[in-house]
């Protein structure tokens, strides 16, 4: 069955990275696209960006289209998006997808689920920046994020992440209609995954989403890269019951 997929990005990265893994949908007969959130481009402003923009961005994004029935995919922070989204179209989707993803607490922020310790040097970081934006740190990124790639990868994919606005990360988040709504969910557990501390993705997120489908691969936290192909079929899985 050919299914409607709509990708949404983690901080720091934009569309592209969900490309490799939109085009093995695509080779496996499914329709997928990959929006950018606002500030994420290369060279444009960041300046008050907002987990508010994000959200309009993407519910724009699919009404603009006319999409319907869609698979709406969620990787790391974006699965905060995710969950938003689904209280503004919910006749529009199909099911709700995250892969080894933020599945926050209603009345809480991305960073609550984020040592205190780290947050604090984000936001310090954020202070020190023209624009309230944090950058990600090379070995932070090739050690915890993608460390099951050629060092030469990663360092290609690193070179193309943005400053990552801070206030998305640290708004406190009105998800009581999520948390109440029955719209079908899944949750793709990464089994190597190191940007969280082991557990904290699985079973720590996907315990929150209470009923929901759990499909099980290896690799970093960014097998989008790194097995773009098998995270398609992974994908495919998690649209269907």
């Amino acid at each position: 069955m050919s299914e409607t997929f709509v990708l949404l990005h983690g901080s720091w990265h934009g569309g592209w990275a969900w490309e490799p893994a939109a085009w093995c949908l695509r080779e496996l007969g499914h329709t997928a696209y990959a929006p950018t959130y606002p500030g994420h481009w290369p060279g444009v402003s960041r300046v008050g960006i907002t987990h508010d923009d994000y959200v309009a961005a993407v519910t724009g994004f699919i009404e603009r289209r006319e999409l319907r029935d869609v698979v709406l995919v969620g990787h790391s922070f974006g699965g905060s998006v995710v969950s938003r989204v689904s209280q503004k179209i919910p006749e529009r989707l199909k099911r709700l997808v995250f892969h080894t993803a933020f599945v926050v607490a209603d009345g809480t922020s991305v960073n609550d689920n984020i040592d205190p310790a780290q947050t604090a040097l984000f936001a310090q970081s954020a202070s020190a920046s023209p624009d309230n934006t944090v950058e990600c740190p090379w070995e932070v990124f090739r050690d915890l994020f993608i460390q099951d790639a050629p060092v030469e990868e990663a360092r290609s994919v690193w070179e193309r992440l943005v400053p990552q606005p801070f206030q998305p990360w640290d708004a406190k988040l009105d998800l009581a209609e999520f948390y109440r709504a029955g719209l079908p969910r899944s949750y793709i557990a990464v089994s190597q995954d190191r940007a969280l501390p082991e557990g904290a993705w699985h079973p720590g997120m996907s315990s929150r989403l209470g009923r929901c489908k759990i499909v099980e691969m290896a690799g970093s936290h960014e097998v989008m890269f790194t097995r773009p192909a098998e995270l398609a079929r992974k994908l495919t899985e998690a649209a269907n019951d």
